[in-house]
């Protein structure tokens, strides 16, 4: 069998890998799209705090973007809004975005991007070692080489949480460093988890004007962490949200996303969704929502069904309270993230990507008789972990193109 050949078989054997769905655009990529196809009027806006910038009430969250056209076509579409990761495809997303935007003029978009540091620990949301300036520097110029830019718009420092981390003194060096560089206009925490802890923090270090947070209709606290927004907000930043659909993506979800879109976007304080758009059809839809978010009383009715829908659940909530009781300190939290990558956004090289960062090799749950870990969200950690971890036995060359 000639190597293209088997390569295609073993592509297509990974179909029925733990029941996820591996869609022929997300191997294959998308396919591409004529941007004179997309003629939609000016979008609603919202301002970005201190940041004056008028957006969207959608932005363009690279990770699903599979072809450059998508980009362009979104751009085209009056999207403005950008952000990737260097974490998305290992920085080939980043390049991926990057050609889509290329010989746009620099000032009808506007870009962000995040680059995660070395020696950082997702379990406990605490650097290892001693975060290294130089080292981080080095790496945000990677990303500019990437996507073809002298600068970004927003540099964005990802996995911030625990206060220490958000304003720790190499971190904000090396952040204000770029900024005096001119590679960014602006700076910016991407939280997944500690969330509230993190805005505080952002806050008070003074130098950040954006926030990227996990927030949607099943995130636990809704109150304190509205205040905590409200309080990031009054003092200038602007806030977007990404995971908003809390992994309700499939099509057995009981809960249609324009109801989970209009209830982020019913808080005025939340400036866009970073919405991981992966077809013309779902841009389409989503460009839609925004134009009327006014919830019916249908929609209401759904998300209720979505919260008593334990089953079927997907959102791991970050809390961390699992990892303490797992008695081999399995990194759940990061697990149960490639979990969701795969399930609810069909997203399978970044759920593989995200299960490598967690440091497992196979199902690490094998030897436990029964599981001690009683998850807050009430998910079967034991089962999920089994499941997503024979991921890690597909070649990652299978699933990146």
């Amino acid at each position: 069998m000639k190597k293209d050949n088997r390569r295609e078989f073993l592509k297509k054997s990974l179909l029925g890998l733990s029941g996820a769905a591996l869609a022929p655009g997300i191997i294959n990529g998308y396919p591409e799209l004529l941007s004179s196809d997309l003629t939609v009027p000016e979008l609603p806006v919202r301002t970005l705090g201190r940041t004056g910038i008028k957006t969207p009430l959608i932005s363009m969250g690279g990770a699903e973007a599979s072809t450059p056209s998508f980009v362009r076509a979104a751009y085209e579409a009056g999207i403005k809004l950008f952000f990737s990761a260097t974490y998305y495809g290992e920085g080939k997303n980043e390049q991926l975005v990057g050609e889509g935007l290329k010989d746009l003029p620099r000032d009808t978009f506007v870009l962000g991007t995040a680059v995660p540091p070395d020696n950082f620990d997702n379990r406990t949301g605490k650097f290892k070692t001693a975060f290294d300036v130089d080292s981080y520097l080095r790496k945000a110029e990677g990303s500019l080489k990437r996507f073809g830019l002298d600068h970004v718009d927003i540099f964005l420092f990802p996995y911030a949480g625990k206060r220490e981390t958000v304003m720790n003194e190499g971190v904000l060096k090396a952040l204000q460093q770029l900024k005096k560089q001119g590679k960014t206009r602006f700076l910016g925490i991407a939280s997944h988890s500690d969330t509230e802890e993190a805005l505080n923090a952002a806050v008070d270090a003074g130098i950040y004007d954006i926030a990227m947070i996990a927030y949607n209709y099943k995130v636990p606290g809704k109150d304190s962490l509205n205040a905590a927004v409200t309080a990031a907000v009054k003092a200038g930043m602007g806030v977007v949200a990404m995971k908003t659909i809390a992994g309700a993506g499939r099509p057995t979800s009981p809960v249609n996303s324009d109801a989970i879109l209009k209830w982020v976007l019913q808080n005025e304080n939340i400036t866009s969704i970073v919405s991981g758009m992966s077809s013309l059809e779902q841009m389409q839809k989503n460009l839609a929502m925004i134009r009327n978010l006014k919830m019916t009383e249908q929609e209401m009715k759904d998300l209720n069904l979505g919260l008593l829908d334990k089953e079927n659940d997907l959102y791991c909530r970050q809390c961390r309270q699992c990892i303490p009781q797992c008695p081999h300190d399995i990194d759940i939290p990061t697990i149960m993230r490639s979990y969701m990558y795969a399930y609810g956004y069909s997203n399978i090289p970044q759920a593989w990507h995200t299960l490598a960062d967690s440091g497992i090799r196979n199902n690490p749950c094998g030897n436990c008789p029964e599981c001690s870990v009683k998850c807050t969200a009430g998910f079967d950690v034991r089962k999920k972990i089994y499941d997503i971890s024979r991921l890690r036995s597909v070649p990652e060359d299978f699933l990146i193109v």
